[in-house]
């Protein structure tokens, strides 16, 4: 409407003021509406001809300030049920408030919100009153609760961690095995018996405001609730005085956020009413050190076998530096719970987190420079393992046990360091002795360290024993005394493998068949032919290796491979040198093996070895056509897994060593079978049939059992640094490995030794002392069982490449005498010398020659693991040793 309108004429019947009375009712709702109104705007005064409304309120400021207080405007007070404070209820003038309206007055409210009094917004916008109220109340309960938690929590009592349970361990026929726990290597000692040295390195390393801090650090302790709010991993306490609580409260290890602020409690009233040196004091005794050590005094014992008092400087940082975790920082390796935890690495972690401690030791004025200087390298650690129960096999099977157990269960590290654990193994006592006596034999009556000091030292074996119808572990060798040798031989050694290898290239090629070589790499491997054992491959010596594209195969140098066999000899007649893959495995055949890998794929070759059971990571140089004959490092347990995969038709089972767990809670873990069928009978039952022959009359006859059928491989690698024989029956499944080792602890940098001469013998390989130990052991653990036979296999696959020659014989090559340069230009090839049997003492590893070996090992081309910047051949690597029972995808 027009702000300028004419003035009205003077209403009748009252005068301007009724007028303006009448008006101001009609239009503004505060009167009741007059009789007989419609509701319509005409009837409110809003119609088209009505010019008299905003003059009613004295102009269009008053009319604007009377429509605020209605609360709707005059729109709104024209609806009906918005009345003013005057008026008939419910109708236009009635008693409903409008929106946004405060309460009437005099109408108090404890908390007043929304707020009395104002009106959109600002009712939302708390007053300070109340949020000063609010503020002093929060801050009111927590210090309630605080003083409450505060009052309820005592101080922990450093003794009270001796007191740990034993973990009970027990053999598979349920009698005790060992009872070993926390309190097995504990001893207490006064803060003056734990020197300077020590105290400064942890406050240096973990806590440099020990001294001066009230115990908690609130950045961890967000930082740990935060974690634990997203269900991430805790944290433990960043403090030494919270760390020290934590320790001593082995009766509460949960993971809880309520756990978490009950330390906190108690690490304030420690840092209120506990000394510095009592905390210290109690942090350092109550800790662990790894080698089942819980306090310095222990620790020092186990480390450097003397007492905490003469500790030196060095010795210290290098205990500090164990305190985060000796799975990583021990030198002695902890591969058994993680691969990656070997020797070395945690030797390179622990000198790394040593020198750093030492250096900040000097930077917070706790160690001067010149003492500092005399620091650089690793102290001379000792063995590992002082508790006597554990001496023997003992040792290495309770770490086999408690290293599944971390890797496979929710039993935790912590879990099993508070105790209070009946832990029932697969372990078989009677095999596990039988195995252990087998060794002693052969190593007393054949190797000989005082006699020949050059060749019979540093000699190691290792063994395992699997039962294919479960996959339980029975019995394991680790070595001469777990007290004296802590490195697990029948675990994670390094060793590699050789021509045990080759079961796995058999397997793939019947399983997924050669690719046909006249199609494209895709189109290859959609297209391909299942093998038959009675398939022909070459058995020449200096074989060019073919792609699958016909083109000899080359490695990124552009070099060319040449793969040898066995004492430079070829299989079969010329020119052709054809040999079916039965007697290539028979006679360990590299080249038919190598160009049977190359095939078929060989990441179908990895894939098949992964099906059987071997682990990811302890398989080596993958894209080298050597990979097929044996350049990777499984351990023992594996390799007899593996094996027991073909004995059992096909049927994976991964090992494991550890029945059922119980404690007072009930039953903590129980195994239950998961077995997977992986190759199909057709597949494992062919090449358990071919491996027969190896046993019959081949390279593995020194394994024959009376009456028994035997399946089986023998292995010897390159530069004859390890050998093995691995074979089954259908009850049971074995593998030994023999090598030389120096572990010395004074040389870091480890490395396998050759065996040339060891044992009196030529060499060593995987038919001579290995073979025999796994004779005399399977007659023994064999022995009173019922005799199986294997089954009868099924006809398989095709036969592939050309009509057989005559009998193949063993031809020495026109070229054996060509010896291969030691670092080849991209025009030369790659030769790979690999030994093996001669004709004339191939079923007898007594022959003082050869003696039926057959390497494969790193003889394929490059003589170490191969990596894409070394394919020269040195001989001098040892493997990555990966690929153990527990290790890393634990199994």
């Amino acid at each position: 409407m027009s702000e300028h309108r004419r003035k009205p004429p003077q209403p009748q019947g009252g005068g301007r003021a009724a007028a303006r009375r009448g008006q101001s009712g009609s239009s503004s709702g505060r009167r009741a509406a007059p009789r007989g109104a419609t509701g319509s705007p005409a009837d409110y005064g809003l119609g088209q001809g009505s010019t008299d409304e905003e003059r009613s309120y004295g102009g269009r400021a008053e009319a604007r300030r009377a429509a605020q207080r209605t609360g709707g405007g005059r729109r709104r007070a024209a609806e009906p049920g918005r009345g003013g404070r005057r008026g008939a209820p419910g109708g236009p003038g009635g008693p409903a408030r409008g929106r946004g309206r405060a309460p009437a007055p005099g109408r108090k409210r404890l908390i007043d919100y929304p707020r009395a009094g104002k009106y959109g917004a600002a009712r939302w916008v708390p007053s300070w009153k109340l949020v000063t109220g609010l503020f002093i109340g929060f801050i009111g309960s927590l210090v309630a609760v605080a003083g409450i938690g505060y009052a309820m929590v005592s101080v922990p009592n450093v003794a009270d961690t001796a007191k740990a349970q034993n973990n009970v361990f027990y053999w598979s026929d349920k009698t005790e095995m060992v009872a070993t726990g926390g309190e097995t290597n504990r001893q207490i000692v006064n803060l003056s018996q734990i020197p300077k040295a020590m105290q400064y390195a942890v406050v240096s390393q973990e806590n440099k405001t020990f001294y001066t801090d009230s115990g908690i650090d609130p950045k961890g302790i967000a930082r740990a609730v935060f974690n634990m709010a997203r269900g991430g991993e805790t944290q433990g306490g960043s403090t030494i005085t919270q760390q020290y609580v934590k320790n001593a409260r082995l009766g509460d290890q949960s993971q809880t956020i309520t756990r978490k602020f009950k330390e906190i409690f108690i690490s304030i009233k420690v840092g209120a009413t506990v000394s510095k040196d009592k905390i210290m004091a109690g942090y350092l005794n109550s800790a662990y050190y790894g080698r089942n050590a819980y306090g310095i005094q222990a620790a020092a014992r186990a480390y450097f076998n003397k007492d905490s008092v003469e500790l030196n400087p060095g010795e210290c940082a290098f205990l500090a530096a164990m305190l985060k975790g000796a799975t990583y920082y021990d030198p002695a390796g902890s591969t058994s719970i993680d691969p990656a935890a070997t020797p070395e690495a945690n030797s390179k972690r622990a000198l790394r987190q040593m020198q750093n401690t030492l250096d900040k030791m000097v930077e917070y004025h706790r160690l001067d420079a010149a003492t500092r200087a005399k620091y650089t390298r690793l102290p001379n650690v000792k063995n590992p393992r002082s508790n006597t129960q554990l001496a023997g096999q003992v040792g290495y099977l309770v770490d086999l046990a408690k290293a599944y157990l971390i890797n496979n269960t929710n039993i935790s590290a912590d879990d099993l360091q508070q105790g209070g654990y009946s832990i029932y193994t697969t372990f078989d006592k009677k095999k596990v002795k039988e195995l252990e006596a087998s060794v002693k034999n052969v190593q007393k009556a054949n190797i000989k360290p005082k006699q020949r000091p050059n060749t019979d030292t540093h000699v190691q074996f290792g063994g395992a024993s699997v039962d294919p119808t479960t996959g339980a572990i029975k019995a394991i060798y680790g070595g001469e005394d777990a007290t004296k040798h802590f490195t697990n031989n029948a675990d994670v050694t390094g060793a590699q493998v050789g021509s045990t290898f080759k079961p796995f290239v058999l397997a793939a090629a019947m399983k997924w068949g050669v690719r046909d070589k006249s199609l494209g790499p895709e189109q290859a491997q959609d297209e391909r032919t299942q093998v038959s054992p009675k398939s022909l491959y070459s058995g020449k010596n200096k074989l060019k290796i073919l792609d699958y594209d016909k083109t000899v195969w080359k490695n990124e140098k552009q070099q060319e491979w040449l793969q040898t066999n066995d004492g430079n000899e070829s299989y079969g007649s010329p020119p052709k040198y054809q040999i079916d893959l039965r007697e290539a495995m028979r006679e360990s055949v590299n080249s038919a093996y190598v160009q049977l890998g190359m095939d078929v794929g060989l990441d179908k070759v990895k894939e098949a070895a992964m099906d059987a059971g071997l682990k990811a990571n302890s398989l080596t140089g993958t894209s080298y056509p050597s990979f097929s004959i044996g350049i990777s490092d499984p351990s023992a347990i594996r390799m007899a897994g593996a094996y027991a995969t073909f004995a059992a038709s096909g049927e994976r089972r991964d090992p494991y060593s550890v029945e059922k767990v119980t404690s007072e809670k009930g039953v903590d873990y129980e195994h239950k079978d998961a077995a997977k069928e992986v190759f199909t009978p057709k597949v494992a039952d062919n090449v358990t049939d071919v491996l027969k022959t190896v046993v019959d009359k081949g390279t593995g006859t020194a394994a024959q059992l009376t009456g028994r059928d035997v399946a089986g491989k023998t292995g010897t690698t390159d530069g004859n640094k390890s050998a093995w024989f691995v074979g089954y029956t259908p009850q049971l499944s074995t593998s030994i490995t023999m090598f030389r080792y120096d572990d010395d602890e004074a040389k870091k940098n480890r490395t396998f030794l050759e065996m040339y001469g060891t044992g009196g013998q030529k060499k060593i390989h995987g038919a001579s002392f290995p073979a025999q130990i796994w004779h005399d052991y399977m007659e023994e653990a064999l022995k009173g069982q019922p005799v199986k036979d294997f089954p009868t296999p099924e006809p398989i696959g095709e036969v592939v490449n050309d009509v057989p020659s005559a009998t193949p014989t063993p031809t020495v090559s026109d070229t054996q005498q060509a010896s291969p340069s030691a670092s080849p230009t991209p025009s030369e090839t790659l030769t790979s010398p690999s030994p093996s049997a001669s004709e004339s003492c191939k079923f007898s590893w007594q022959c003082t020659d050869t003696g039926g070996t057959d390497t494969g090992g790193t003889d394929g081309g490059v003589t170490s693991s191969p990596t894409a910047t070394d394919t020269s051949g040195t001989g001098n690597t040892r493997g990555n040793g990966n690929g153990g029972l527990f290790g890393g995808a634990t199994g």
